[in-house]
């Protein structure tokens, strides 16, 4: 692609990011709170969101091979119709007082979340220098900024827009986001499967995933993806539970989600001037200090002090493991270990998700921050062995 088709590709998917980006937000900071209304116990209340990444999950798979054979927009405009829908279902799930059709929902919805993540991957083919890269993976996701306004906002505009089913307008809201994304999607042009550039012949994926950089960069992406998810799935409910309102939960919510891209105006140049190992333990190391803030109390500055500093420690360990990854495929293997990986890391956040409403009313909000620092000390010494192995090897070639 020309400079100009580059840039303007670039231009698009940061949109449909900030569009696409604004679902998540809605689902995690209200599918508790709407599981606690319509399920019949307290460890189902966070079923829709733990759907919502399971559909995310499992949708990684399908959606690699759709783009593989009909190309990203295709696939993409796809995943925005069904977002459509999703959202209209849940809506009527709500309406309806039906627990399970408000799940169906949110599970719907989890084939355009796979397509959102992926458009971090598109930023990368639209992209000719792999230099470049991480910029444009940043510039890509500074998107989410955007949406970290526009999603809770919507929560708390529409949230009681339809005064017998609270809720069920915010849902209505995502449905209205996707139809805007599908315009964007719409216009975009990127390169086709079938040219893209490739070196040599693609090896098998069971090697691949055997290799040690993918495995440090799947774990540092599972980690860093699945704590945040967890906590971030948590942490409205346990400040509902402590008393808080729900758009102040909303609310805590928007400055997480602002923390975890904001820093995507200049993670791609951290990463250029100190490299994706180091960004990536930094961001590791942040996660750790947001469950020491949250441990610190149960006043509204801890819950919103710890949701800042776990969205900048995603941003710094998910972007900067997504950078390493590239380092782990040649050209012509992208497709398989792109969905591999994003497999991996949304199936744990579907795990994550769906535990987190168990842990915290069985073990409560300090035990499942507390929880958490064993997971990021194993990754952090992956990553280290795994940079001095590297060190290692350099100071040996001739």
């Amino acid at each position: 692609m020309t400079a100009t088709a580059s840039s303007r590709s670039l231009n698009l998917l940061f949109v449909a990011q900030a569009l696409g980006g604004a679902a998540p937000p809605i689902i995690i900071s209200l599918g508790g709170l709407v599981g606690q209304q319509l399920s019949s116990g307290p460890t189902l209340a966070t079923l829709p969101v733990s759907l919502y990444q399971l559909g995310l999950a499992l949708s990684t798979l399908p959606a690699a091979w759709l783009m593989q054979r009909q190309g990203r927009r295709n696939t993409y405009v796809l995943g925005a119709m069904l977002a459509i829908v999703a959202g209209v279902i849940a809506a009527q799930g709500i309406a309806h007082g039906h627990f399970m059709l408000f799940c169906l929902g949110t599970a719907l919805a989890g084939f355009y979340g796979a397509c959102v993540q992926s458009y971090r991957f598109a930023a990368v083919d639209a992209v000719a220098e792999p230099a470049l890269h991480a910029r444009a993976i940043s510039r890509v996701m500074v998107g989410g900024l955007l949406a970290a306004v526009i999603g809770p906002q919507l929560v708390i505009w529409t949230r009681d827009a339809l005064p017998l089913t609270p809720f069920a307008g915010s849902f209505y809201g995502q449905a209205a986001l996707a139809c805007l994304a599908l315009l964007v999607l719409l216009r975009l042009r990127l390169p086709p499967a079938s040219t893209t550039r490739v070196s040599g012949p693609a090896r098998p994926l069971g090697a691949i995933v055997r290799t040690p950089a993918f495995i440090v960069a799947c774990a540092a992406g599972v980690v860093s993806y699945g704590l945040m998810a967890f906590l971030m799935t948590a942490t409205p409910m346990a400040m509902v539970g402590c008393g808080f309102s729900v758009g102040e939960a909303a609310l805590g919510v928007q400055w997480h989600v602002l923390a975890m891209f904001a820093p995507s105006f200049f993670t791609g140049s951290l990463i250029a001037r100190w490299g994706k190992t180091t960004i990536t333990a930094i961001g590791l190391v942040l996660i750790a200090i947001s469950g020491g803030v949250a441990l610190m109390g149960l006043e509204l500055l801890h819950f919103w002090g710890a949701l800042i500093v776990l969205g900048i420690g995603w941003n710094f360990g998910f972007i900067g493991a997504t950078a390493m990854l590239t380092d782990s495929y040649r050209p012509s293997e992208r497709a398989k270990v792109q969905a591999t990986n994003d497999f991996c890391v949304f199936g744990s956040v579907a795990l994550a998700s769906f535990g987190s409403g168990h842990l915290l009313h069985t073990a409560g909000w300090n035990a499942i921050n507390a929880g958490m620092l064993p997971l990021v000390a194993l990754v952090l010494l992956l990553i280290t062995f795994h940079a001095w192995r590297q060190r290692a090897a350099t100071t040996v070639s001739p």
